[in-house]
């Protein structure tokens, strides 16, 4: 039952980040990649039916972890305070910046919300990246469990410990080249003309990136979390995980050069996906990692709700994901195909 909600809560976090980091990735590069307002308003087309539904993932993956693990909820909340109101103003100037921006037809008003929009994307991409790199790094955890972190200390991993330190920031920028590039593929495979041709460019381009982030913090992983190292050589078969992401990496690249857009945004998705279970196999069975003493780590076994109310928990959360998910599959179908300038979805 533990090891069962263990990858529920993946799951959800997982699928948060495939489907809303395409329209992160899509906020980053946006200025970039349109030129003209009509091009701009194409690109929040290509996402305006979809984006408000996807972070429907993130709610989701909150309230599964609250539910199957209090004391890790109750801990990261407590210890991340400051990040976590960041990311909350952050996700709110995001929604908002999306739906204000044509309500008034301003040579200022638009221009503004735009911008608003690009740097609320680009800081929630670093700040997502930063959280998993404290989660496999591991905190200043007290022997009750809580712990509290400054935004920063000296950007070094020793102590005194703070939330961005090389490492953090290194899986940040990570975060922020792979969901650019994912938010590049989404727009390639929804428009065409110069804005898809734009975009084909710009994946190309970042995925240099991508790979020379990834190799380095694989390889900082390895030494920074004892834990990582040891499951895999325990359980050798974890690294399909690893080769999953590879696969991800190069089929992009493949397709990309054939300009299978509908195969290539499938990669970075297979990518996202390698990346994210490479680094829950790695650190399992801890779900917040100690840097003080390694006793006061929480675990799936230490930081669980009760047996009985997971089990009842599990009946309630299949029915909940079989409502979601065929929402989603009609959000999705009815939405399916390009988009184009004259479309209107949303009134975007």
């Amino acid at each position: 039952m533990l090891l069962t909600w263990f990858l529920l809560v993946a799951i959800m976090i997982t699928a948060y980040v495939v489907l809303d980091g395409f329209d992160l990735g899509v906020g980053v590069l946006h200025l970039f990649m349109a030129r003209t307002e009509d091009e701009r308003r194409l690109l929040m087309r290509a996402i305006g039916p979809v984006w408000d539904g996807n972070e429907v993932w993130l709610l989701a993956g909150g309230g599964t972890l609250y539910f199957a693990f209090p004391l890790l909820y109750a801990s990261g909340f407590s210890g991340f305070y400051l990040p976590l109101m960041i990311v909350l103003w952050l996700l709110i100037l995001r929604g908002i910046s999306i739906e204000f921006r044509n309500h008034v037809p301003s040579p200022v008003w638009a221009p503004l919300w735009d911008a608003v929009f690009f740097f609320s994307s680009t800081l929630l991409a670093v700040f997502f990246g930063a959280a998993l790199g404290n989660v496999v790094r591991g905190v200043t955890l007290d022997e009750q469990g809580y712990f509290f972190l400054p935004l920063w200390t000296n950007f070094r991993l020793g102590p005194p410990t703070g939330i961005l330190d090389w490492y953090t920031i290194a899986v940040g920028v990570t975060a922020l080249l792979a969901l650019a590039q994912h938010g590049a593929l989404w727009v390639a495979y929804k428009t065409e003309g110069l804005v898809q041709q734009r975009s084909r460019q710009a994946a190309k381009r970042i995925w240099w990136g991508v790979v020379a982030t990834t190799i380095l913090i694989t390889v900082f992983t390895f030494r920074i979390q004892p834990q990582v190292p040891a499951n895999f050589a325990q359980r050798p078969w974890g690294y399909i995980l690893p080769l999953l992401a590879i696969a991800g990496l190069a089929g992009i690249r493949w397709f990309l050069a054939r300009q299978h857009d509908g195969k290539t945004f499938l990669a970075s998705c297979a990518y996202l996906l390698g990346m994210l279970t490479s680094v829950v196999f790695g650190v399992y069975p801890l779900v917040l990692p100690a840097r003080s003493n390694p006793a006061y780590s929480l675990t799936i076994y230490n930081a669980k709700a009760a047996d009985y109310g997971l089990r009842v928990g599990l009946i309630w959360w299949v029915i909940g994901m079989v409502l979601a998910t065929g929402y989603f599959t009609f959000l999705y179908r009815h939405f399916a195909g390009k988009t184009h300038a004259g479309s209107n979805h949303e009134g975007y």
